[in-house]
């Protein structure tokens, strides 16, 4: 286990360091020249100019130069100053990921809780209209994509009903509950779907073992058999999808959170490549990349302890 658990954060540490590269590459290769917003703008800009900005900020030494030198700061907890409001990239970050991440814990309790249930509900009743009805609605969902969905909520219960508010992250515990659900809601969707068609199929996989038609055979009532025979040995890959979806939610508030007017890193990272400020895109970019490879990381480890089967073949 030592050993399946040393190979796994070598990896995270290989996979993590690639991906920084990745990031910031990708972020000075966008179009526009982050000296001339430095400088203020093209007017009255001469080249003298820009090459001050140039020389100030490093943007004129190599590209892996830049990269080993905004590493080394990363790993100092040092994300630089932003571009565009002059503040510490950290102090940015961490006055919005709170919200960023209540809306995440808020979709990921409403897709595991109504999707795994779905799932369940459409394996018990397989072949009924119940489970004709979970299919055909999650594939409905399913095909809707985030920004139609937040719209169509917020024309609904937004504007039409005033049941909830239509921007913003609320004050409080039961302001943000009250504030996020729509947000929430409209990032589950998709999620809701994929989850309860991997909790159908792995229902139905794990009915049709021959230890469960051996207690069906000996009489033992069909609850106690869907909870301890059914539903234990489905569990692996539902937490592993529930797992993977919840590390990708993290990208998907961008389009949330800027259709709904909330102030987290999605927003944050939307405005920031509006205006190249570069330090903040790059942070932003390497928290979502990292929160991402070990909620990843972390449910690879856990597959196993779920399901024998994968243990046995790790080993």
């Amino acid at each position: 286990m030592l050993a399946r658990i040393s190979r796994r954060l070598a990896g995270l540490l290989a996979t993590l360091v690639a991906a920084s590269f990745v990031i910031f590459a990708a972020v000075y290769a966008a179009p526009g020249d982050p000296a001339v917003f430095l400088a203020g703008g093209r007017d009255k800009l001469t080249p003298e100019k820009l090459d001050l900005v140039r020389a100030q900020y490093h943007l004129d030494e190599p590209l892996v130069v830049q990269y080993g030198r905004w590493l080394g700061d990363c790993l100092h907890f040092d994300l630089g100053r932003s571009f565009k409001y002059g503040d510490q990239v950290a102090d940015l970050v961490a006055a919005r990921f709170p919200t960023t991440l209540a809306l995440v814990a808020y979709a990921t309790v409403l897709f595991v809780v109504l999707g795994v249930g779905a799932g369940i509900l459409a394996a018990v009743r397989r072949g009924t209209w119940i489970d004709s009805a979970v299919v055909g609605g999650t594939t409905l969902a399913a095909s809707v994509p985030s920004f139609v969905s937040a719209i169509a909520l917020v024309a609904l219960f937004g504007v039409q009903l005033g049941w909830f508010p239509v921007s913003g992250s609320g004050d409080g515990f039961a302001g943000g509950l009250h504030h996020l659900t729509l947000p929430a809601l409209s990032l589950a969707l998709g999620a809701l779907a994929l989850i309860s068609r991997v909790t159908r199929q792995s229902m139905v996989d794990a009915g049709a073992a021959d230890h469960v038609e051996a207690a069906r055979a000996s009489g033992i009532p069909e609850r106690e058999i869907v909870l301890r025979h059914v539903l234990r040995n489905a569990l692996g890959p539902i937490v592993t999808m529930c797992g993977l979806v919840m590390a990708g939610m993290l990208a998907g508030t961008v389009v949330v959170e800027t259709a709904f007017g909330i102030s987290g890193v999605g927003s944050l990272l939307v405005g920031a490549i509006n205006t190249h400020d570069f330090p903040v895109a790059q942070a932003v970019l390497l928290l979502m990349v990292t929160g991402y490879i070990v909620v990843t990381t972390l449910v690879d480890l856990v597959h196993p302890l779920l399901d024998p089967r994968v243990k046995e073949a790790a080993a």
